[in-house]
């Protein structure tokens, strides 16, 4: 151990483009890993939404376009296109109290972004399906068809 930290300034010295995208990446994850911490909304596994379907009933809305949402869609969810997304809406905000998930078709969509509209209009426990209604297809778990 003693040789590899005599080595060490030899070897950073030597790689410094090697050393400095180390320092980089590292300091991206670190980011990325306290901004999460720190999030007021979090991203369920669909297995965390099937434990909080069973536990707790959350309100679950997705966001995916009616076409996706006509083809699969989680059991109990409410289609809401993007454009009428209004978190100050008389039967959205009825739900304040509960847990409300948030989904898209992919993950990649306008979830995160509704999730944060949620977080700023009051609701306390908001969630998004990491990897969308697709993550949740792919658990091998049960989608309904149509509306």
């Amino acid at each position: 151990m003693n040789d590899f930290l005599h080595k060490l300034p030899q070897f950073l010295g030597n790689h410094l483009a090697l050393s400095a995208l180390f320092v980089i990446l590292l300091v991206a994850l670190i980011a990325m890993q306290l901004a999460e911490l720190f999030s007021k909304t979090r991203e369920l596994t669909p297995t965390g939404l099937t434990l909080l379907i069973n536990r707790e009933n959350p309100l679950l809305i997705d966001l995916s376009s009616i076409a996706d949402f006509e083809k699969m869609h989680v059991p109990g969810a409410r289609h809401v296109a993007m454009s009428q997304f209004d978190p100050e809406h008389k039967d959205l905000a009825k739900a304040r109290d509960l847990p409300v998930v948030v989904m898209d078709k992919d993950g990649r969509g306008n979830a995160v972004k509704a999730a944060q509209r949620l977080v700023k209009a009051g609701f306390g426990k908001v969630h998004t399906l990491g990897g969308g209604v697709l993550a949740w297809h792919q658990a091998q778990l049960p989608v309904a068809k149509g509306r």
